[in-house]
């Protein structure tokens, strides 16, 4: 049962980690699994969490394929990038007789489609945003671009084309299944979040302070994930200055990996000292350590169209860990999982004041003896990483079956 699983991002990342090998490793119980991920320059320098990486890989049976990923300049390289992913692409399918092609994510998928029209394959186009618009969002293309028109044409040809749709909420199907390509058409969608292992992201037990009391220990804001792109990090950081006026105790703990200079940047421009502020890089398997020192976890992003279909990975893991959540409306459906189960609060417009009165809001909800247990059920019911390797499983099986 071949299986050939493709990502643009690296297995060395945080979402490589937290997003691929975590489901991976318990598909390749039934499945066999080639990878292939294009590895960033500063990622493939750690030799020693390389080659840790590279264990668990082999010790699971996935058969990993890093190549080298080139970001500058931008177009010229994902072209570069995509043609040295086919040719061994091309190779791998022949060689290990594969039946199913994988691609996470947008630009990935080129090589999906071209291997479905050139090898038959069956082809599942993982899809986890409206890309195209949200490059246009970010200020990186213009609308009337001919790469926005190309990048667009190829989003139909992944649609109309795909033998599976995934997509993380029902709101994103449904806006699919309106466009006017996909009319008269058995279009085969599928639900699947983006989930958290549980069995790894759960609450920390014991959580007082140096001196052994839980009052004394100071409210810590947690922020997990690289701080630019379409997160309001600033934003974030004015929430933090309002709520150390609330309790000048707080802390901000940021675990990021790569973006140290940047925050540090944005922490002096927005006036606050580094006193109240730890940065930490971790390994993956560590980041529910640190979020268990968190009394709430916070991250704005941008609400653009493109965000419509978005689930943040980190809202699973915060929630997981019994933390509750401050975060912005506009965004998937964290409105509706935050607020209807009482785990978080939501800022619906991203003004002063309604910001001041979220953080009011979040205070009181942390005060909430139950918030820790109504998290951690939430975080099962939606998120678990269990539920989606089913999904995929039955996936695989179902076009397996198909290809026979």
């Amino acid at each position: 049962m071949s299986v050939l699983y493709l990502s643009y991002d690296g297995l060395m990342e945080p979402l490589g980690q937290s997003q691929v090998f975590q489901y991976l490793q318990k598909l390749a119980k039934d499945h066999e699994i080639t990878l292939v991920t294009y590895e960033k320059k500063h990622d493939w320098a750690e030799k020693n969490r390389r080659k840790a990486i590279s264990r668990a890989v082999q010790k699971v049976g996935i058969h990993w394929i890093p190549l080298y990923y080139h970001k500058r300049p931008t177009t010229l390289s994902t072209t570069y990038d995509l043609a040295i992913g086919f040719t061994v692409c091309i190779y791998l399918c022949i060689r290990h007789r594969i039946r199913i092609v994988h691609t996470r994510g947008f630009v990935i998928s080129v090589l999906g489609l071209g291997l479905k029209r050139i090898l038959g394959v069956r082809f599942i186009f993982d899809m986890r945003s409206f890309w195209p618009d949200e490059r246009v969002e970010l200020g990186i293309w213009k609308k009337e671009s001919l790469i926005y028109r190309i990048a667009k044409w190829f989003e139909r040809r992944f649609l109309i084309e795909a033998d599976v749709v995934v997509a993380l909420i029902p709101k994103a199907v449904d806006l699919m299944r309106g466009y006017p390509f996909l009319q008269g058409q058995s279009k085969h969608f599928e639900v699947i979040p983006t989930c958290t292992d549980l069995d790894l992201f759960r609450p920390v037990l014991d959580r007082k302070d140096h001196t052994g009391n839980v009052s004394n220990r100071p409210f810590t804001l947690g922020y997990v994930g690289n701080a630019g792109s379409c997160y309001l990090f600033d934003l974030m950081l004015e929430c933090f200055k309002m709520l150390k006026r609330r309790r000048p105790d707080a802390r901000l703990l940021i675990i990021n990996r790569h973006d140290h200079v940047h925050i540090h940047e944005r922490l002096q421009a927005c006036g606050i000292g580094m006193d109240s502020v730890e940065i930490k890089a971790v390994d993956h398997q560590d980041v529910p350590c640190e979020i268990g020192r968190m009394d709430a976890g916070i991250y704005l992003i941008a609400p653009h169209f493109s965000r419509i279909s978005a689930v943040p990975t980190k809202m699973g893991e915060f929630l997981a860990c019994g933390v509750p959540c401050l975060a912005n409306a506009g965004v998937g459906n964290v409105k509706e999982i935050l607020e209807n189960d009482r785990v978080g609060i939501v800022i619906d417009e991203l003004y002063q004041h309604s910001m001041e009165k979220a953080v009011d809001r979040l205070l009181e909800l942390k005060s909430d003896p139950d918030v820790q247990g109504r998290c951690v059920s939430v975080a099962q019911r939606y998120f678990s990483l269990e539920s989606g390797v089913r999904a995929y499983d039955s996936i695989y099986r179902e076009l397996l079956e198909k290809s026979v």
